[in-house]
């Protein structure tokens, strides 16, 4: 044992050897320094103990007395042994053998001699009272000063644990002597220990505990209403004796409630902070309480009261039930908190069931009745139902676990997301099933024997409520079918027109009515597609929607039948010459009756105008019509919009309309006409292969192969029109609303001087202006202006300390952007000296070259506004300065000479009293002298003899010959020359606004650089001119910080990068570049700034930072330009410096309404105000949801250390996170906590809440949920949902009031419920494929969300950064939906809900957020897949079915179009593309494009391909790319969006837009078909990295390169067997840009792949791909390593029957290759047998026996190796012989060879697609070893077509530099040596 405990002190004192030498940031360790790091507590000691405050405490003073740390460590020592005398605790004989070692190693004597405790308590008591004096202990709730007070916590701290150490050794102590002494302090400390143990009290915002002096915000008078408003009052119910209130405070309604149901305390110590923050800042906006005692105004409480019942309200009103009170007036105010409490508390609670809302209403019901009943008995009592089995009270047990028990086992049926959505009931399910009065069976308490808490059984499903997800194409008719069938009737309507040959007549309108019997069976096929798509709800839904269903399936099928059975009688009526057209009055009559009525609901349920009738009328008969048209959802009713804005929609959709009719009508369906009619009359064609269907049929598969493409460009361009217009409008709109005027450094320059007015009458409230804003004067409105400036300059002056913090611009830019306060006794108003710079000098010139009058030349300065400012400005302080620095006679000079040239510039001769051309010579000597004065340290000798040489310049060389004179003879400046007194005593400018003159005055005359380079960084640029910009749009008014809405920022994290690790900067990737090298050339003049900030020279190859702060501060450098957390944080942060700044300001004084006059724009220390920091933190808050942070802190992974250094440094900053405890009870069940966390007075995390929760909250996806969990912790009323790969910007979190009070703006007949907010994408400067991504997506979330929050009205949530009305969305499910797979692209949801919960969303383009993106093609391939993936899922999800069903026509069409719809005719182009081909491909193989070419001349080729070909325009993305110019030109100006968009298109970004348009259209297709949509992590750091050949392989192949050549294919054959009068020529003009789609699919992974055309790189890829695709797989290979595991992989989508049979359908048309090639032979000649075909299977069987044969594997037999060998080499031989004689012999030609292999690969594939899917099938046929054989070989082949020409390509060394030049050109302009870097030269550019 002694030789354990030997190692063991080795151990620790290795460890704080290392103790010693760690400094802050060194690596991503994050540990406690000195003792409280070098052992870890064990948590069963940590919560029963003070251990780890005494061991603190020991930390803090061991340098002070190392005997006293000693003792406090002893002690500490002595209470873990106490607590578990025999170790038995996890960790605790770690932690006990750990302390002694320390005390031995650390604090025992040095000569090692023996230790004597007898004087410990003395040496205590002396140590403890020096130590409160040497603090002013007594003193410290005096202090009134911030900084004081923080640096008095540790020592609060620190004291706490010295009383409490000596406590306990005092009862050994003498009771006469230091005893008796200690006990008399014990006494007296008693007195002010609650003030002390206030302080250390763990808590969020308010400290509502104990009270806090360090934090003001308790005395703020709105808070302390809210807490006096929840107090305890005599009339509530008496608590039991017993009940224990925790900390220092009064009871209060919160206790009750816990008392009552059992409410967690950490539940209701969250929700207790949350109703009182909630109250005050409703009180604030009402009006600061200004009496002694604050109350809380009724109207406060009223307006949070029915905000957070109002979902409850409404549900009420839904289901037809009273609410849990009377009326409004009944109820008290003390009541309406009661409910707002348990409201809250229930939320609080819920955990997963809070993603159901009307299941906490029902909750709430029963419990706020509950609540009524025991609120009217003098005792309190536990409510019945949270009583336990037990006998205890628990709200989560009873009421929450049920509940989460049922929905978690349901969730367990998903599969992990592969089972159907059909087979388990989801959130949406659970939730919906309080929809219905049918839940009340439920009873109260629950009956656990309800359907609804039934759990499925193994195979038995159980029901869903109102809707079943089947995955099926189908969703798309049946949630758009008014869109559909308004396009077929349309298509419909104009064909008959055009066949008519545009006569209207009666006959034609009889045909026209044709569109009756189409419009009623198309109907009737929704009805039945209601029918079919509800299976799997009808014995669970309610009885009345299935009623619905069955009556609109007969009503609908009724109809069908009967429209089209009386217009066929019509028709029969047309034929008949002598008919009384009875049928078709008839037709005519049921048409109208039945338009009419159609007409008539729309109107009442769609038409904005009508909709309030309709609600209001109650007629069963009208009511049942209103039912069967429209389903009555609890969401989805009243989704209506102001007249105006209908009309806005409406216009907008008949223009499209017009234009993509008009186009149908003249360029797609007329010219066909012509050719169909002649195809149908021409007489029998002869098929040159054996025809099967066409015969007698007048060329009908002819006619399809005509049509179909026009049809498929007809469904789908109407979103081309939709874009082109949308582009328009928001163009126009962005015009409208000022974006884009100020978008260079010269407009900034030109415009600066608005910008002080537009911002004080924008951005700054009234509280801070306090200024006269008449302008009757020209004296007043200098006044006025400078007063603006002075309003505007801290907050400029902060915005540009901010880029010089984040290294945007360096000191010398900052000193010339600063703005001076404008606060000091200078008449004018001075501006930043990048606009005056070289003014000076400029104005000198124009001086020395006057030859004409001084208003001449003051016309001439004038002309540049800013030299006439620096003109008057240098005037001005030159007279300051100099007055200040003389007294006596020196002061009288200064005086005479200004006195003398006022007067001269009075009469206008200053041309005559000064001599111009000395003026250089008079500003060096003044140069001179402002050089000296600028030193701190005083120079007045120096000083005086500068003055004393600028007084003989001026006298002598500036001044006229008569002035001159004059001085030179007065006697008292003569007097005092003559005895060397003049100028002989200089006063040292002391004054700081003296001070501050000098320094700009000497910038002004020295800074000769013109200003239009600064800020030279174009980050800087580009934010300070969307800045100024934004001054001028059209925005809020601002309210003071104290009136502001409150609003959380919201983040979730899961295990992204926080902090880029040393390691990770400096470890070099395969090409020798480290991400640090990478960064310091892609931004070397940030790095030149960082390097000057921290002062470590300026050598760019000084790489290797010594200093451990400087390390750290490396690191932030490099993470903030990285997608990193810690990046975020920083950006999310600038709220609270801004609302600190705004609010110091405003200069709230605690306690009255008054505001401090005395130098009120000072803000020097404003971060250190203790009003401005808690004023901030009342309306600010930000929590990051760090879902597995506990977990990464058990497993010490570095993210949980650099979590931890973000908590450290932002004290605002909370982490939320969930903490499982494993083996719990006697069951050993794992138990799950939320908690959140923030850094202690030690920077350790200080545990704030921790609130149990039912089970693992991870039922859904992982993101919704993680939000979901932390969400109880984000306080206000707003919230901005923000990713953690975003940035956020000083000048911007200024706007944030603005912002929010949008939400109390005008926006339409509902208030706003989400601000939607620009985004600017800051990782487009990487690359070219970032750039193309960044711009792509800037255009949709500028220009494309612009339209469609107005005039569409149908902006949904896109992602983050909106702001959501906080109490409306916790109320409502939350801020996204998390049921798994179907809710893959949770957040959009969040906007479909607040849309059919009657929100409104908009949009603001005056403020923005940073957003990182994807910069590789790889990330950004994943990305779509990602998204197309999420929308495949919408297709089946409800809430787009009912958006698309309530929805008006039109506001469904913009609803459609921008959201699923986009995805939809995206693969609608694709499609048209095969249509077309395969349309072609038939008439070719058939020959009947030949035979009708030469029977129809007329026909000709022009209106065919004309007509086949207007699809190409659409597919090289011409039209996608409008918005894009759109944007570019507004933003950037006309010039400048020609020259990028020219840019663009030599970097092949149509390619990259043709290749994603791949990437979108397979992974939405095959969701739809098979699901597989899942979150994919794309990764988000620096792509410079060379791809791999194999990794974009595997990524790509059955995406785009199989679909490619199936292109490929198909373009073969129609230049083969095709014909056209023009050849090949015409063939290949007809089919450019198939060809350009397939060069895209087929090669832009290689063109957009650094280093893709470099030899080496390439040798090593092919390699590589040769040793992954013939490495055998097994179990746990991964699909990286092997080419088998891989392909297992790429059919796991492949799992449902209706799968297969749709795969099995698909597969099919490649046969068509085979049986059309079989009959082009020469050796088949004119033989149009079947045999033919029947052979040709032969043959293939043949050749796949052959191929089994010669790939047949000599290693399984190895006595028959040699034979084996041998035979395949004789079939080899034998085979070419065979080959040769039949070409020699027959009419084989070789061409029939290569045709012969054209046939059968695509056979050969679809026998492999078939193959895989019959999979278990196969296999049990014992073939799948040859059907994987046979797959490798088909990969092989597609890898060789597609390796080859890269392989060339690599040959020629100018291709890979012209690649690089191409991918990094905006790098490049950066000054990015990427060449250097791909090639991994880096030694060259050190050097």
């Amino acid at each position: 044992m002694a030789r354990v405990y030997k190692n063991w002190e080795r151990l620790v004192r290795a460890t704080l050897e290392r103790e010693q030498l760690r400094d802050a940031g060194r690596g991503h360790e994050r540990r406690s320094g000195g003792i409280a790091g070098a052992v870890q507590l064990p948590p069963s000691l940590d919560r029963a103990t003070n251990i780890d405050a005494i061991l603190q405490a020991a930390d803090e003073i061991q340098e002070e007395d190392p005997t006293v740390s000693r003792i406090l460590c002893e002690q500490a020592y002595g209470m873990a042994q106490n607590l578990d005398p025999n170790s038995e605790g996890r960790g605790v004989l770690q932690f006990k053998t750990g302390l002694m070692s320390v005390i031995k190693q650390k604090l025992a004597k040095r000569d090692g001699g023996r230790i004597d405790r007898n004087r410990d308590i003395e040496h205590l008591w002396e140590f403890y009272q020096l130590y409160k004096r040497r603090h002013k202990v007594d003193d410290i709730f005096s202090s009134s000063t911030l900084g004081n007070a923080l640096g008095m916590k540790k020592v609060l701290a620190t004291l706490r644990a010295l009383v409490e150490v000596m406590e306990v050794l005092s009862k050994d102590a003498d009771p006469d002597g230091v005893g008796r002494l200690i006990k008399e302090e014990l006494r007296r400390i008693k007195n002010v220990d609650a003030t002390i143990s206030g302080e250390l009290t763990p808590y969020n915002i308010v400290p509502l505990e104990a009270p806090s002096f360090t934090n003001a915000i308790g005395l703020f008078p709105e808070v302390r209403g809210a807490i006096s408003a929840i107090r305890y009052t005599e009339h509530f119910p008496r608590l039991p004796s017993n009940f224990s209130i925790s900390g220092q405070r009064d009871p209060d309604m919160f206790d009750l409630l816990e008392y009552v149901f059992g409410f967690q305390k950490d539940n209701v110590r969250n929700q207790r902070e949350n109703v009182v923050l909630t109250i005050a800042n409703a009180q604030s906006r009402l009006g600061i309480p200004v009496e002694a005692d604050p109350k809380i105004d009724e109207k406060a409480i009223n307006e949070v009261f029915l905000k957070v019942l109002d979902n409850y309200i409404k549900w009420c009103k839904y289901l037809r039930i009273r609410l849990a009170w009377n009326s409004l007036q009944a109820i008290n105010r003390d009541m309406k908190l009661f409910f707002v409490s348990l409201y809250f508390l229930i939320w609080g609670e819920a955990a997963n069931v809070r993603f159901l809302p009307e299941c906490i209403c029902y909750i709430f019901h029963h419990m706020a009745r509950e609540l009524d009943a025991i609120v009217d008995h003098g005792e309190a009592n536990p409510a019945s139902s949270c009583i336990t089995e037990s006998g205890s009270v628990s709200f989560l047990e009873q009421i929450i676990c049920p509940i989460y028990d049922t929905v978690a086992a349901e969730a367990a049926r998903n599969g992990n997301g592969k089972a159907a959505h059909s087979s388990w009931r989801n959130y949406d399910d659970f939730n919906e099933y309080f929809w219905s009065p049918a839940c009340f069976e439920l009873s109260w308490p629950m009956r656990k024997e309800s359907p609804f808490l039934f759990k499925p059984k193994k195979w038995k499903r159980t029901g869903k409520s109102t809707f079943v997800e089947h995955r099926t194409f189908l969703h798309l008719y049946r949630s758009f079918h008014r869109l559909w069938i308004f396009l077929v009737v349309m298509f419909q309507a104009l064909t008959i027109i055009a066949f008519r040959r545009g006569h209207l007549n009666l006959d034609t309108f009889k045909i026209l009515l044709s569109i009756g019997p189409t419009f009623a069976i198309m109907n009737f096929i929704e009805s039945c597609l209601d029918v079919l798509l509800m299976f799997g709800a009808y014995t669970t839904a309610r009885g009345m929607a299935i009623s619905r269903l069955v009556i609109r399936f007969f009503w609908c099928g009724l109809t069908s039948v009967f429209v089209t059975y009386v217009y066929v009688k019509v028709l029969e009526e047309m034929n008949d010459r002598n008919s009384n057209s009875l049928y078709f009055r008839i037709y005519i009559l049921a048409l109208g009756v039945y338009a009419a009525l159609r007409l008539i609901l729309g109107l009442l349920l769609k038409f904005p105008g009508c909709h309030n009738l309709s609600e209001m009328s109650d007629q069963p008969f009208f009511q049942f019509f209103k039912w069967i048209y429209q389903e009555r959802y609890y969401v989805g009713r009243g989704l209506y919009e102001k007249m105006t804005d209908y009309f806005r929609y409406v216009l907008f959709w008949l223009v499209i309309f017009l234009c993509k009719f008009t186009f149908a009508y003249f360029l797609q369906i007329r010219p066909l006409v012509s050719p169909t009619n002649t195809i149908v009359d021409l007489p029998a064609l002869q098929y040159s292969w054996h025809d099967l269907v066409s015969k007698n049929n007048n060329n009908i598969l002819t006619i399809v192969s005509l049509w179909a493409p026009v049809i498929a460009i007809y469904l789908m361009d109407i979103h081309i029109w939709y874009t082109l217009l949308s582009a328009i409008i928001g163009g126009v709109m962005g015009a409208k609303a000022r974006l884009g005027e100020i978008r260079s450094t010269e407009m900034v320059h030109k415009r600066f001087e608005s910008f002080p007015e537009a911002f004080a009458k924008n951005l700054v409230s009234p509280q801070s202006k306090r200024m006269p804003f008449d302008r009757q004067s020209p004296e007043v409105s200098q006044e006025t202006n400078k007063t603006y400036a002075a309003l505007f300059s801290p907050f400029w002056n902060e915005i540009i300390k901010s880029l010089r913090e984040e290294d945007y611009i360096s000191n010398r830019e900052m000193d010339l952007l600063l703005i001076p306060s404008n606060r000091g006794s200078l008449r004018l108003v001075q501006w930043p000296l990048f606009l005056l710079s070289s003014k000076i000098l400029l104005a000198v010139d124009l001086a020395i070259d006057c030859k004409d009058t001084q208003a001449d030349l003051w016309n001439r300065i004038c002309k540049d506004e800013y030299m006439a400012y620096a003109v008057q400005e240098c005037f001005y302080s030159i007279e300051k300065i100099l007055h200040s620095l003389v007294d006596g006679e020196g002061r009288l000079w200064v005086e005479r000479i200004y006195r003398e040239i006022n007067s001269s510039i009075s009469e206008g001769s200053l041309v005559l009293t000064l001599s111009l051309k000395k003026l250089p010579v008079v500003l060096q000597k003044l140069t001179a002298l402002l050089g000296l004065l600028r030193n701190e340290k005083p120079e007045e000798k120096g000083a005086a003899n500068a003055v004393y040489q600028l007084y003989e310049v001026v006298t002598h060389d500036l001044l006229s010959s008569d002035l001159r004179e004059q001085l030179d003879t007065w006697n008292i400046l003569a007097r005092a020359r003559n005895e060397g007194r003049l100028f002989s005593r200089i006063d040292w400018p002391k004054d700081p606004e003296i001070r501050e003159q000098v320094k700009r005055l000497y910038l002004l005359l020295t800074v000769k650089d013109s200003a239009a380079n600064i800020p030279k960084n174009l980050e800087a640029r580009r934010r300070l001119e969307f800045f100024t910009n934004s001054l001028f749009m059209d925005m809020p008014s601002a309210k003071p910080v104290c009136e502001m809405m409150p609003f959380c920022v919201f983040t979730p994290y899961y295990s992204e990068t926080v902090l880029y690790s040393p390691k990770e900067l400096r470890e070099e990737n395969e090409d020798g570049i480290s991400t640090l090298f990478y960064l310091q050339k892609i931004f070397p003049d940030e790095w030149e700034n960082y390097l000057e900030r921290i002062n470590e020279g300026k050598s760019v190859g000084n790489v290797e930072v010594q200093q451990s702060n400087s390390d750290l501060e490396l690191r932030f450098w490099a993470s903030y330009r990285g997608q990193t957390l810690a990046r975020t944080v920083r950006g999310m942060m600038y709220y609270r410096r801004a609302l600190m700044l705004q609010s110091y300001l405003e200069r709230r004084s605690l306690g009255v309404d008054g505001y401090s006059q005395t130098d009120s724009l000072a803000t020097e220390g404003f971060d250190l105000s203790r009003e401005a920091r808690a004023q901030a933190d009342i309306k600010f808050t930000y929590v990051v949801s760090c879902q597995i942070y506990g977990q990464q802190k058990q497993n010490k992974r570095p993210e949980a250390a650099d979590i931890g250094l973000l908590l450290q440094r932002n004290e605002a900053l909370r982490v939320a996170f969930i903490h499982a405890e494993e083996n719990v009870g006697a069951e050993g069940k794992r138990e799950f906590y939320s908690k959140l966390v923030k850094a202690d007075i030690n920077g350790k995390d200080q545990e704030v809440y921790s609130i149990k929760l039912p089970g693992d909250p991870k039922l859904g996806e992982g993101k919704p949920e993680n939000q979901n969990h932390a969400i109880i912790f984000t306080r206000g009323e707003a919230i901005q949902t923000i990713d953690m790969n975003q940035d956020n910007y000083l000048e911007e979190a200024m706007k944030m009031r603005n912002l929010l009070e949008e939400f109390r703006g005008n926006h339409g007949i509902r208030p706003p419920t989400i601000l939607g907010v620009r985004e600017h994408v800051f990782t487009g400067s990487v690359s070219s494929l970032a750039m193309f991504m960044s711009n792509q997506e800037t255009s949709f979330v500028t220009l494309g969300q612009r339209v469609l929050a107005f005039p569409l009205k149908v902006r949904m949530h896109y992602g983050h950064p909106d702001v959501f009305d906080r109490l409306f969305h916790i109320t409502r499910g939350g801020i996204s939906k998390a049921s798994r797979v179907i809710n893959i692209s949770e957040d959009i949801y969040a906007g479909f809900n607040s849309t059919l919960r009657q929100g409104n969303i908009t949009h603001h383009e005056y403020i923005q957020v940073g957003k990182g993106r994807d910069v590789g093609l790889n990330q950004i391939a994943l990305f779509e897949g990602k998204v197309a993936g999420g929308n495949g899922e919408q297709v089946l999800s409800r809430d787009v079915y009912r958006l698309g069903q309530l929805f008006d026509f039109f506001r469904m069409l913009s609803f459609f179009f921008t959201t699923v719809g986009y995805y939809v005719c995206t693969m609608m182009t694709v499609l048209t593309v095969y249509i077309f081909l395969y349309g072609r491909v038939y008439l070719a193989f058939s020959g009947l494009d030949e035979g009708i070419a030469r029977q129809a001349r007329r026909l000709g080729n022009t209106a065919l391909d004309a007509a086949l070909n207007t699809q190409f325009l659409v597919q090289i993305g011409v039209f996608t790319a409008v918005p894009m110019i759109m944007g570019f030109i507004l933003e950037l100006g006309l010039l400048k969006a020609v020259f990028s968009f020219i840019t663009m298109q030599l970097q092949l970004c149509s390619v990259f837009f043709t290749f994603s348009l791949g990437t979108r259209t397979h992974y939405f297709g095959r969701t739809i078909l098979h699901g597989g949509a899942k979150y994919r992590a794309t990764g988000r750091g620096f792509v410079v990295r060379h791809i791999k050949f194999a990794e974009n392989y595997r990524l790509y192949s059955r995406s785009h390169f199989v679909k490619a050549l199936e292109v490929a294919l198909l373009l073969i054959v129609y230049i083969a067997y095709g014909y056209t009068d023009g050849g090949a020529v015409s063939f290949v003009l007809l089919t450019l840009s198939s060809w350009f789609l397939v060069i895209s699919w087929l090669f832009a992974p290689y063109i957009f792949n650094p280093s893709g055309f470099e030899w080496q790189k390439t040798v090593e890829d092919f390699d590589d791909w040769t040793s992954w695709l013939l490495y055998k797989g097994g179990v746990g290979v991964k699909g990286d390593d092997s080419w088998e595991s891989w392909w297992d992989e790429e059919q796991m989508h492949i799992q449902t029957l209706r799968g297969r049979i749709l795969e099995t359908i698909l597969s099919l048309r490649f046969l068509i290759f085979q049986y059309g090639i079989v009959y082009k032979l020469h050796l088949t000649g004119k033989d149009t047998s079947i045999a033919l075909y029947g052979l040709s299977w032969i043959v293939l069987v043949g050749f796949v026996l052959l191929f089994k044969i010669l790939s047949y594997n000599p290693k399984k037999s190895h006595d028959l190796k040699l034979v084996m060998r041998f035979m395949q080499g004789v079939i080899s031989i034998g085979l070419l012989v065979a080959l040769c004689l039949v070409v020699a012999f027959t009419r084989l030609s070789i061409a029939d060879l290569f045709a012969s292999t054209l046939a059968f690969i695509p056979t050969g594939w679809t026998i492999l697609c078939l193959a895989v899917t019959w999979k278990k099938v196969v296999r049990s046929l014992g073939l799948w070893d040859s059907v994987r054989e046979m797959a490798r070989f088909y990969d092989a082949g597609m890898g060789t077509i597609i390796f080859a020409p890269v392989a060339v390509l690599s040959w020629f060394p100018f291709i890979s530099t012209f690649q690089s030049r191409l991918l990094f050109n905006q790098a490049f302009s950066r000054g990015l040596e990427i060449s250097l870097i791909l090639s991994g030269n880096k030694a060259n550019v050190e050097k």
